[in-house]
């Protein structure tokens, strides 16, 4: 099979989707691979160690989009992009089509089997988490969310200057984490680390209970309903988004009206915002340009935080990706399913039609499907 691998083209996104040790596993079972030049640079990858692994450098990526029966990207492809797409090709990247009506037409029109990491599932196998390819950049966003909360409450930053771990005698920055998930998870462990005061908001019982005997007191974990997360909003100095539902668009769960009972210069980081955000007033910023300020709180909105580590995120994802890569290479899209049969939910678009249930629900499309929907 031919498999192709472009260079992200997103503000700020210095991620690649395969790296040298992953082309050579998939040269060595037989498969050609073409990697468009400078696609790893951003993440301390030369062309010269592709080349040695023994892919294929070409220099254009439209030539790499055309020949590529498999096309493996980090990132959703962008406007200047979707005229590459093609029924005879798989694209196995990050999508979040919920939150993307337009991309999502793009695909169904092209034929193209669109496949994103963030709808993979573990299959029932232990082994794997429930969300295997989106845990790993979960983990990296729910750490750098903790960072980037604690940097922009600098007042050289436009936040209240207050340094997140306090001082003796002086009290830290509280953070509120909602949600207890695998990004809330590491946004409190972080923040734990650095000295704030933190409280977790969580709905699911079981998942309640197991944070409660993680932190161990280090943590306040509590039920998350409208009227606690109202009255923790009020003493935040730093409040993470880490809510997600698997392939679905983020409850807006921030309304504006709870902005106006918030610390001045507060610190909210949406990581929700790939799937729209959990706050009402959360637009997607970039990491050049990744703050604003909405009835004087700051709103920290990346799409891609985990690019701004490239070196450690590549390795991350890569780790994770390319065991599907290879049965995807190796089989086929149906082949790759039976064998690892997470992959199927993983299907977001296939054949001109939407196949994964939640995002034909969030463009009221389910009966374009032709086939039953995934969900």
């Amino acid at each position: 099979m031919h498999v192709g691998v472009v260079t992200e083209v997103k503000p700020g996104e210095r991620r690649v989707a395969l790296t040298p040790a992953g082309a050579h596993e998939l040269v060595a079972h037989g498969h050609d691979v073409l990697v468009q030049a400078g696609a790893g640079v951003g993440s301390g990858i030369a062309d010269g160690d592709y080349a040695a692994a023994g892919a294929r450098i070409v220099d254009a990526a439209a030539t790499v989009w055309e020949h590529s029966e498999l096309l493996l990207k980090v990132k959703e492809p962008l406007e200047d992009e979707r005229g590459h797409l093609h029924r005879d090709q798989a694209l196995f990247t990050y999508l979040h089509l919920a939150a993307d009506a337009a991309l999502t037409d793009a695909l169904v029109r092209s034929g193209t089997t669109a496949i994103g990491y963030e709808t993979v599932t573990g299959g029932g196998d232990p082994s794997r988490p429930g969300l295997p390819l989106l845990a790993p950049m979960s983990e990296v966003a729910g750490r750098l969310a903790t960072q980037a909360g604690a940097y922009f409450l600098q007042a050289p930053l436009g936040g209240p200057g207050i340094l997140i771990g306090g001082a003796p005698g002086v009290q830290p920055a509280r953070v509120v984490v909602i949600g207890g998930g695998v990004v809330g998870l590491q946004a409190a462990r972080v923040a734990v680390g650095m000295g704030a005061e933190v409280t977790i908001l969580e709905r699911s019982v079981p998942r309640l209970a197991w944070l409660e005997e993680f932190f161990d007191g280090r943590a306040r974990v509590l039920m998350s309903d409208a009227l606690t997360l109202r009255d923790e909003l009020r003493h935040a100095d730093i409040v993470v988004g880490a809510v997600l539902i698997p392939g679905a668009a983020a409850p807006k769960l921030v309304t504006r009206d709870m902005l106006t009972d918030m610390r001045s210069r507060a610190v909210l980081v949406d990581v929700a915002i790939d799937q729209g955000g959990c706050a009402e007033t959360s637009t997607p910023t970039t990491h050049d340009d990744p703050t604003y300020v909405v009835d004087d709180v700051v709103h920290y909105c990346v799409g891609n935080m985990p690019g701004a580590v490239p070196v450690t995120s590549t390795r991350a994802l890569t780790n994770a990706t390319l065991p599907y890569v290879l049965a995807l290479a190796d089989h086929g899209v149906d082949g790759a399913v039976e064998r690892l049969p997470g992959l199927a939910p993983g299907i977001n678009v296939r054949g001109g039609e939407i196949v994964l249930a939640a995002v034909a629900e969030a463009h009221d499309r389910a009966a374009d499907a032709g086939r039953p929907t995934v969900g």
